[in-house]
């Protein structure tokens, strides 16, 4: 009977160890890691999430090619080498925003090649259709790409999350700063064209916008809390916070793009509302009338997401 029962808890062990294996999210993230400081928090907090099958990461925007050295050394550094580095297409744009370049070009971990980043994603949604999420965090020149070359495989994707856009107006918290009104944002603005294409697309959307994002800063506390740990994953956040701090002349980062991780990992995080949000031609996400096209977080928990990024990313 004892034996009976010991395969009967083996198997119930080996199911759940399978069910969790199967839980896991596929995920791909296209990152312009290396101007601001904000993606790579994202991508250490995904690498810190059991919880996410990392089918990929993906360069976008301007400098790609250094984008991917960026990528190919933190995934190298940390272990990570076997997932892929894709590249979008290399435009001559904002370069001098690359404020982690001497990380980025540093270390011995560079790929001699890198897949294109439309071609990569499409194969990966064709090769597990209705399973993969796309986190986009920077301006979308790979997703308009990839709708425009393959829509029936760009609409295979569990879902898009991205970090955008700009939808009512901010108030200071302190009530001391003057209101900010809804604006064109960075990821929006760099490419409206495909950032129509996407708010278009039909695809199942999640949108991280300013509203949201922008009051995630990354106090002295919390930064210390992360700093002071002393894994490689936090050595590596600290060298890249110092690099960007004395590029930028800034102390405080605010965490815009780690929120599409943490949301996936915990939705009380950033809740979302169903709206209908149109992309006008100078860039602006405006909330009109009409069957919603996009969930939307517009108020998060800053506190408990700074709590949960800590622990995570710290403790792991």
């Amino acid at each position: 009977m004892r034996k009976l029962l010991a395969m009967i808890a083996a198997a119930m062990l080996l199911g759940t160890a399978a069910q969790a294996q199967i839980a896991r999210e596929k995920v791909i993230i296209d990152t312009d890691i290396g101007d601001d400081i904000d993606d790579a928090f994202a991508v250490a907090l995904a690498l810190s999430s059991p919880e996410l099958d990392l089918l990929g990461f993906s360069a976008a925007f301007g400098d790609t090619p250094t984008r991917a050295k960026m990528l190919d050394r933190m995934l190298g550094e940390l272990g990570h080498g076997d997932i892929p580095v894709a590249m979008g297409t290399p435009v001559d744009v904002n370069r001098n925003a690359f404020t982690q370049r001497r990380y980025a070009e540093g270390g011995s971990f560079a790929r001699a090649s890198h897949p294109n980043s439309v071609d990569f994603v499409l194969s990966q949604t064709r090769k597990y259709p209705g399973q993969v999420t796309l986190v986009a965090i920077g301006p979308l020149p790979n997703v308009g790409a990839m709708i425009d070359k393959d829509p029936a495989g760009f609409h295979l994707l569990k879902r898009v999350v991205v970090m955008g856009g700009s939808i009512r107006t901010m108030e200071d918290p302190y009530g001391v700063a003057p209101s900010i009104a809804p604006h064109p944002e960075w990821n929006i603005k760099n490419d409206i064209a495909s950032a129509k294409k996407l708010f278009q697309s039909g695809v199942p959307l999640y949108v991280m916008p300013l509203d949201s994002t922008a009051n995630l800063k990354l106090h002295e506390v919390a930064r210390t809390a992360i700093f002071a740990h002393g894994s490689m994953t936090t050595n590596i956040l600290a060298g890249l916070y110092y690099e960007w701090s004395a590029f930028t002349r800034a102390a405080t980062p605010t965490l815009y793009d780690p929120m599409t991780i943490a949301s996936m990992l915990d939705p009380s995080l950033c809740p979302t509302a169903p709206l209908h949000i149109s992309v006008d031609d100078s860039g602006n996400t405006k909330e009109t009338p009409g069957a919603p096209n996009a969930n939307v977080c517009l108020h998060s928990d800053d506190d408990a997401f700074l709590h949960f990024y800590v622990r995570r990313v710290a403790g792991h």
